[in-house]
């Protein structure tokens, strides 16, 4: 099992597993060149432009005409919308197993401001060995609670701020006046804090995690190792 990270953040979100699975499509079409003949299926999670890059898809559908596109039913008439065959979409319920040749997935509800969803995905191991890979990808959600993923191989989990950093900048704007975008912020991602007690109170002992979708200011940096 393999994972790049093509893009990460407000500017744009697209991760690809094991180069046929692509988790959202928030990047320009040419951030896509290298890998967008190889996928077989791409999840889609919510309607933000960092998510779904609406002329992306589009253009992914013309290149890629039976090219699969999973996701929950709040994106399938924008799916349609973007040129993609309602026939290549594979439409699903939160919580619910879906079986693919040699992967399955599980879509869950995250709270964000509008609908949207994580993937718990589970990849059959390469050269015929039975056991599966499992992934988790949760990003742009006030809360993981009620949510467990139990030792999974790779946890890919928003890590959007510092409590206390937010807060101070919060104040600080709003002392003088000044919109304070952070606000929002707040009230709609995962703080740092909340992906470690999650990634601690889940991940095993071989288990892997990277931080997603930091909330990073211009001449600021955001550690983004695991």
């Amino acid at each position: 099992m393999n994972y790049k990270i093509i893009s990460t953040g407000s500017k744009g979100n697209a991760v690809v597993i094991n180069d046929i699975i692509l988790i959202d499509c928030g990047v320009p079409f040419k951030a896509l060149k290298e890998v967008y003949k190889g996928l077989r299926l791409v999840l889609l999670t919510h309607e933000h432009g960092d998510h779904f890059n609406r002329a992306t898809i589009r253009k992914l559908a013309q290149e890629r005409p039976t090219l699969r596109f999973g996701c929950c039913d709040w994106l399938v008439g924008q799916l349609v919308d973007c040129g993609v065959d309602k026939r290549n979409v594979d439409v699903y319920n939160p919580n619910c197993r879906y079986g693919y040749s040699d992967f399955l997935l599980v879509p869950f509800g995250l709270t964000h401001d509008v609908p949207n969803c994580g993937y718990k995905i589970c990849i059959n191991a390469p050269s015929g060995n039975t056991t599966f890979k499992n992934i988790f990808y949760a990003t742009d959600t006030s809360s993981l609670d009620g949510i467990e993923a139990k030792s999974y191989d790779l946890y890919l989990i928003e890590a959007n701020h510092g409590k206390d950093e937010i807060a101070q900048k919060i104040y600080s704007k709003e002392k003088y006046g000044e919109y304070s975008y952070e606000r929002r912020a707040r009230e709609n991602h995962l703080s740092k804090e909340a992906a470690d007690d999650f990634i601690y109170s889940n991940i095993g002992p071989n288990g892997k995690f990277v931080y997603l979708h930091a909330h990073i200011e211009e001449g600021e940096s955001f550690d983004n190792d695991s």
